[in-house]
């Protein structure tokens, strides 16, 4: 009866991978199909006679657009740290005055639709001359992932003993020493996991790219794939083709930060 039951549990559980995975295969079927069949009736769900067009067209006319993407993301997860990881400390461990206020509208502010937030950052960068530079894409992402990194830096530093605190106190360490020397280095599963989301996040916007870069020299990879959509035409190979190519970086650091990553979402969970 064990046994049975394990089996069903497996065979679901096998069923309901495949259907989540199975946009993942058609992106590359398609990446792999010619034009001429892509209205084919049935579709083809192998690519018995595959293409590479796509993927030459990746290589010839988005690289640019890929490194773009790769300044964004790295840009984003350097002003992400820079601001969420002392405003995490400080909600911990300094506690200021309305210290749970301010965190309730870092909540708050997650709950912005980015359509919303896009809108007042045209409105604001019309007047800084912002538009269409990737300082203003930085800047714009790191909305988005700034709150979180904060939430998440205050849930795991608040488990930090205050021990390691009061032995770097009686060391002669300055609150900003006790920050750099003590409470980073420990906190290392929080800091790979913010930069992994803030990466992630910045790597596949494109409301803010549309909306605030539209005609910039260089644009991202998210713009880079909507050019494949024309109103006559459309490129469903060279979309697939860069789609699965955009996914490989985004898929890398998942695979290797996810230890990281389940340590640092579960941090401040459980205390003792």
């Amino acid at each position: 009866m064990t046994r049975r039951r394990t089996w069903w549990k497996t065979a679901l559980g096998v069923f309901f991978t495949a259907l989540m995975l199975f946009p993942v295969y058609w992106m590359f079927n398609v990446s792999l199909t010619k034009t001429g069949d892509m209205r084919a009736d049935p579709p083809h769900w192998f690519p018995w006679d595959p293409t590479f067009e796509g993927y030459a067209n990746v290589f010839d006319q988005q690289l640019a657009n890929l490194g773009t993407s790769l300044v964004i993301g790295l840009g984003c997860v350097l002003l992400t740290l820079v601001i969420s990881a002392p405003a995490g400390y400080a909600l911990a461990k300094l506690l200021p005055r309305g210290g749970g206020g301010i965190a309730f509208l870092l909540l708050v502010a997650q709950m912005i639709p980015s359509v919303v937030m896009a809108m007042g950052f045209y409105a604001i960068y019309v007047r800084l001359g912002w538009l269409n530079t990737v300082w203003g894409l930085i800047v714009a992402d790191s909305t988005i992932a700034v709150p979180f990194g904060v939430l998440l830096f205050t849930a795991f530093m608040s488990g930090i003993p205050q021990e390691l605190m009061h032995a770097a106190k009686v060391d002669g360490a300055s609150t900003w020493r006790t920050f750099q020397s003590v409470v980073l280095p420990v906190s290392r599963n929080s800091v790979l996991t913010v930069s992994l989301f803030a990466f992630l996040w910045a790597w596949s916007d494109f409301i803010f790219a549309s909306t605030l870069n539209r005609n910039g020299d260089m644009i991202p990879i998210t713009l880079g794939i909507y050019n494949y959509i024309g109103n006559n035409t459309t490129q469903w190979n060279s979309i697939m083709a860069t789609a699965a190519v955009a996914s490989v970086p985004a898929a890398i650091l998942l695979i290797v930060a996810q230890r990281y990553v389940a340590g640092g979402v579960t941090a401040g969970a459980i205390k003792d």
